[in-house]
């Protein structure tokens, strides 16, 4: 079939105002891109909706092939997206490349699992209906709208595109105005895939693109970032009760029980607090050590963090704050910690730049402090002693995030995991839940709600439709107006063989 190729959202923008996207780490402008307007958004939404009639239709097998061939080509232009990725977010190529392997394992597993979770699926009718046959599939909802954010512009935007295209729908995605670039990579790359249709469009801009995209003609909105943005959206979509996705930010805690493998726990505190500048919603902000280990997992710690800086030259693994605003949070978090007598034990106020902020490790940080009660987003940890795993899980959870978390123990890990309050909790690992396209990924409380991937995050752009088909004359007809007293007697006495007796769970 010959593809159909409307005009591109560039050449149907209505307004000529624009921005730049710019480089965190020196300023430098990245790119231009097209403030599009609600006309722009409109005009977007109405394509994909005439898209998802031809992309709706096919078989899971033939969109599987096409996403299976957008993996490919993300896969072969791996440095390419990467090098954007760098330039817009100041993340080190390494971390850059690392969060598009795990953004193309879940394209794969999306497109390889939509057929088995979404297609028809037989249902038990039960004695009482023994005489339907009973099915339930999963429909493409239509169009899907995608915000997303600025720190993970590969990953988590795909979490909810790949499942939402896998599962039959279009897809009008509003990339953060930090990392419009990649939101353009990733749209070019797939309408190159399935010959030009706009089954994937994007639309770039600032807060008034993505208000207007909550507000258009969507049948659901998945949407990324911080709690107070995202009441925001919820209350835009309400206006047409448009469905919404929201994943919030976190406060995460990882716990360190008396058994734990030191080295791994430090390693794993190091990496989940400071990695991508600490600007990671399931990353580490608290950290909970039993006080037996305390001072030896102070040392390990701080050992393995002596070499660790920020910076925009090859040997640094920190990069720069992306979201300049940040800057002044984390600073207040910090000071409020040291105000209220924490200890600095690493980098401390005078750690945080213009651009860089420095690996900054706090202990013994009041829970008052918003250190502890605030998302700081920023390259730091909380690390505080606690007698008991009692008290660690207290702690844990005595917050109005519930996102996800870590749990360090030979013995207890699964016990204590279990009693954390969250979507997501990974053992002697920390957000190892993110890289199994099998798991469910979302939070709870101001974590937001609904889930991504896995069989959850299909399901999530879908309707379940129900459907039964007779198989022979029902026993006793119960549904005419026919039914005489007889028929009321027969019910009543299978009903009570089957329910009105004391029932043993086997």
């Amino acid at each position: 079939m010959t593809a159909v190729v409307g005009p591109s959202l560039d050449e149907a923008v209505t307004s000529a105002q624009t921005f730049d996207s710019l480089n965190p780490s020196n300023g430098d402008v990245v790119g231009t891109h097209a403030i599009h307007t609600k006309e722009d958004v409109d005009a977007a939404v109405a394509r994909s909706r005439e898209a998802a009639q031809w992309w709706g239709a096919l078989s899971f097998d033939e969109r599987a092939e096409y996403l299976l061939t957008w993996r490919s080509v993300i896969t072969r232009r791996i440095a390419q997206l990467a090098e954007v990725s760098h330039r817009e977010t100041g993340k080190p190529h390494s971390d850059a490349q690392l969060e598009i392997v795990l953004a193309i394992d879940h394209i794969a597993w999306a497109a390889k699992h939509a057929k088995k979770v979404l297609g028809q699926q037989k249902v038990k009718s039960g004695l009482l209906m023994a005489n339907q046959a009973s099915y339930v599939e999963y429909k493409p909802l239509g169009v899907v709208g995608v915000i997303g954010p600025w720190n993970y512009p590969v990953f988590t935007p795909c979490g909810s595109i790949a499942y939402a295209l896998a599962a039959g729908n279009t897809v009008v995605f509003k990339p953060s105005e930090y990392t419009p670039g990649v939101g353009e990579w990733l749209a070019h790359t797939f309408t190159e895939v399935v010959g030009g249709r706009p089954v994937f469009q994007v639309v770039t801009g600032l807060g008034e693109t993505g208000n207007a995209l909550c507000l258009a003609d969507i049948d659901k909105l998945a949407f990324t970032g911080s709690g107070p943005t995202g009441k925001k959206v919820m209350a835009a979509c309400a206006t047409n009760l448009t469905p919404v996705i929201i994943e919030a930010g976190g406060k995460d805690s990882l716990i360190v029980d008396e058994d734990a493998d030191l080295e791994k726990a430090a390693e794993a505190a190091l990496w989940a607090g400071m990695a991508n500048a600490g600007q990671t919603c399931i990353g580490t902000e608290r950290v909970y050590v039993h006080e037996k280990v305390f001072e030896p997992f102070m040392t390990e710690i701080l050992a393995q963090a002596k070499d660790l800086r920020a910076g925009s030259d090859s040997g640094a693994k920190i990069g720069p704050i992306t979201m300049p605003s940040q800057i002044d949070v984390i600073r207040s978090h910090v000071q409020d910690a040291v105000d209220k007598g924490a200890t600095v034990a690493l980098g401390g106020p005078e750690a945080i730049g213009d651009r860089f902020v420095q690996p900054t490790i706090l202990t013994h940080v009041p829970e008052d402090s918003t250190e502890i009660t605030e998302e700081t987003f920023g390259p730091t940890l909380a690390v505080n002693p606690v007698k008991s795993m009692d008290e660690a899980i207290e702690l844990t959870n005595a917050t109005q995030y519930g996102l996800a978390g870590a749990v360090f123990s030979k013995k207890r890990g699964m016990e204590i995991a279990r009693q954390i309050r969250s979507g997501m909790t990974s053992i002697n690992a920390v957000t190892a839940f993110a890289g199994v396209p099998g798991l469910p990924f979302g939070g709870v409380g101001d974590s937001g709600f609904g889930r991504i991937h896995g069989p959850d995050g299909l399901k999530e752009f879908t309707y379940a439709k129900a459907i039964t088909r007779q198989k022979f004359k029902p026993l006793m007809m119960l549904t005419a107006f026919s039914r005489d007293d007889k028929t009321d007697a027969k019910a009543m006495k299978l009903v009570t063989m089957l329910h009105g007796g004391k029932q043993t769970l086997r």
